[in-house]
C-alpha cells in the first residue's frame, strides 16, 4: 500500500517486493499533478519488476482497482468485518484486505481485530484474504498459512 508517509522510501520498498507481489497505489493526500507523476513512476517500476498494480481512487491506469471503480482487471476490497467482506464478494472482488489485524501507525488508538477474529472475516466466500494492519514478516509467519498473503505500509519504513 503506498502512502505519503513512505516518502522517498517508496522506491526502495518497490525494489524489495518479489515479482508477482501487488501494490495498491493510494497517495490520497497528494495533490493531483504530483499524484499522477508518482503514479507514472510506480507504474513503470511495477511493469518492469512484474508487480501487480491496483489503483485506489481516481482514474489512473493499473492492473485493477481497490474497492470502487470500473475494471477489467483485479478488484481488491477492504474488509474490517464480515459485512464488508460480503459487500466485496457481491461487488465482484477477487481478494479481501482483512484489517487491521494489529495496531497501526495509520490509525493510532483504533482497535484492532486480532488474528482469531480476523480469520473469521471472509471465510467461506471463496476470495483470497490478505492480512493488513501492523503486519510484518514475523507476524505473517505466526499465522501459519491461514491468510493468502500480507500487506503493509509501515513495515517498509
Amino acid at each position: 500500500m503506498t502512502d505519503e508517509r513512505l516518502g522517498e522510501g517508496l522506491w526502495a520498498a518497490l525494489r524489495k517486493l518479489p515479482p508477482g507481489s501487488g501494490v495498491v497505489f493510494r497517495h490520497h493526500a497528494t495533490p493531483p499533478t504530483e499524484r499522477r507523476t508518482i503514479h507514472r513512476r510506480v507504474r513503470r517500476i511495477a511493469k518492469a519488476r512484474g508487480l501487480v498494480l491496483l489503483i485506489a481512487g481516481g482514474v489512473l491506469a493499473g492492473d485493477g482497482v481497490h474497492k470502487r471503480g470500473h475494471t477489467r482487471g483485479l478488484r481488491s476490497w477492504p474488509a474490517h468485518d464480515q459485512a464488508e467482506a460480503v459487500a466485496g464478494w457481491k461487488a465482484g472482488a477477487d481478494l479481501l484486505f482483512v484489517s487491521p489485524l494489529y495496531p497501526t501507525h495509520s490509525h493510532p488508538g483504533a482497535s484492532s481485530l486480532g488474528p482469531a477474529r480476523a480469520l473469521r472475516i471472509g471465510r467461506g466466500l471463496g476470495l483470497s484474504r490478505i492480512a493488513l494492519g501492523g503486519m510484518n514478516v514475523k507476524r505473517f509467519r505466526r499465522l501459519r498459512g491461514r491468510f493468502d498473503g500480507w500487506a503493509a505500509i509501515d513495515a517498509w519504513r
